[in-house]
């Protein structure tokens, strides 16, 4: 079994250390994020309370052609069907306008819901942590420190078994074709080698959000079902249209994850019933 020791992503006193900067955005992705930053203000105004980038483009990690841009806007109040409606027409102009990226992802909140005690080990750690500030307020003054412990594993990824019903009622209802099928597989295997990761986070002792060190991490302490995990993270980067891969997410790996999930850490605490919060 491997032991517990300090790995990246943390500081000296052990708290998860944010990652990305606006620093460190390849120049290819600087356009489409200043577009995006002026864009956002034009569009909600007085609305807005912040925006954010997270994922590669931050981390400086991204890939010309093949990265997303990804994108947090919070509103001053809970966010309407028209703040939903521009936020989508604003991913599809930026994903029409510039080829360096492959599609464009935006999470809406409103600043209550984030800033909620139910949310802090959840959405206000997503803030916190892996969000950069692109503008107004940085609502991670607000929040807390975090550690790569059990609560923080069981509130950002305990809830897999509530979602694979949902994922099964995607399934169906997608084309059957591969190009149909590819942006399911991605989606999908990402969530998967996550959640095999914080799983293991609270023993490998760390963060990161490579989806090879993740699943490294996992395989140190699940080899039995490594090389499914390890398969998972290359799909999350180049993404097949196979139907088996889904299936297998959904009637094996995914069913097994959930179960050793709730054995381990418990089930994610109960959230208000709400709109989907994610546009494009």
């Amino acid at each position: 079994m491997a032991e517990t020791v300090p790995h990246r992503g943390l500081d000296a006193q052990g708290y998860i250390e944010r990652e990305g900067s606006l620093g460190r955005i390849p120049h290819a992705f600087r356009p489409v994020v200043a577009t995006a930053r002026d864009r956002l203000i034009d569009l909600y105004g007085g609305r807005l309370n912040s925006a954010y980038l997270y994922g590669s483009i931050p981390r400086g990690t991204a890939r010309v052609g093949r990265s997303d841009l990804d994108l947090l806007v919070v509103t001053r109040r809970e966010p309407t069907e028209e703040d939903r409606s521009e936020a989508r027409t604003l991913g599809e102009a930026l994903d029409k306008e510039f080829p360096e990226i492959d599609g464009v992802g935006t999470l809406l909140y409103g600043r209550a819901r984030l800033l909620s005690e139910p949310e802090t080990y959840d959405l206000g750690w997503f803030v916190a942590c892996l969000c950069t500030p692109l503008l107004g307020e940085d609502l991670a003054e607000d929040l807390p420190r975090y550690r790569p412990d059990p609560l923080l594993a069981r509130e950002t990824n305990g809830d897999l078994g509530l979602l694979l019903p949902r994922w099964r009622e995607r399934i169906a209802a997608t084309e059957d074709t591969d190009a149909a099928r590819r942006p399911l597989v991605r989606f999908m295997s990402r969530h998967l080698v996550r959640t095999g990761f914080t799983l293991v986070m609270p023993r490998w002792n760390g963060w990161t959000s490579d989806l090879g060190e993740m699943a490294e991490a996992f395989a140190a302490y699940y080899p039995e079902r490594a090389q499914e995990v390890r398969g998972a993270a290359v799909a999350g980067h180049e993404p097949t249209g196979d139907a088996g891969v889904l299936r297998s997410y959904v009637d094996d790996l995914g069913p097994w994850l959930a179960a050793e999930y709730t054995r381990v850490h418990g089930v994610k605490s109960p959230r208000p019933q709400g709109p989907d919060q994610t546009v494009g």
